[in-house]
């Protein structure tokens, strides 16, 4: 038996406000979800304005980063992107009722190297989900003293 690590409401409450602050200083409208391990979410806010689109697209962001345990944006990265036609992942997208999500804007949270939960922002480009996503983890690291965050975009597990 071991221990595992969760994620708390006030934790996901810090990363989507730290996600909504910068989507207001770059002048975008998003959608924030931040999911447990299981991919339910714990927080899902979107701004006034946003799409009414954002929130199940974020919420299945934040579910492909936790339960994959990889950012959405690596399942369509040239050459290999295994979504990708002819590769042997192809047609992943379509599992869990089509709530696997394989674009950019969904990063899972890991916390002294375990998949903690995930985030997921709907609203932007590609550039502006990810600079969103970023603070969000980015506002985790800073929460949590003595404990390792992972903050870069392009986490690989």
């Amino acid at each position: 038996m071991r221990k595992s690590l969760k994620l708390e409401l006030a934790e996901a409450r810090h990363m989507a406000a730290a996600a909504l602050q910068k989507a207001a200083d770059i002048g975008v409208l998003e959608t924030v979800c931040i999911v447990d391990d299981g991919g339910y979410p714990i927080v899902l806010e979107r701004m006034d304005g946003a799409r009414v689109t954002g929130p199940q697209i974020a919420w299945n962001k934040a579910f492909t980063a936790a339960g994959h345990k990889r950012s959405t944006h690596l399942f369509n990265q040239t050459p290999n992107g295994p979504a990708l036609p002819g590769n042997e992942a192809f047609g992943i997208q379509w599992s869990f009722e089509g709530k696997f999500a394989v674009f950019v804007g969904g990063f899972p949270i890991v916390v002294d190297d375990e998949v903690v939960g995930g985030v997921g922002l709907s609203g932007g480009n590609g550039e502006q989900d990810t600079h969103c996503g970023v603070a969000a983890l980015q506002a985790l690291h800073d929460l949590l003293t003595g404990h390792r965050v992972l903050v870069a975009a392009d986490i690989k597990k």
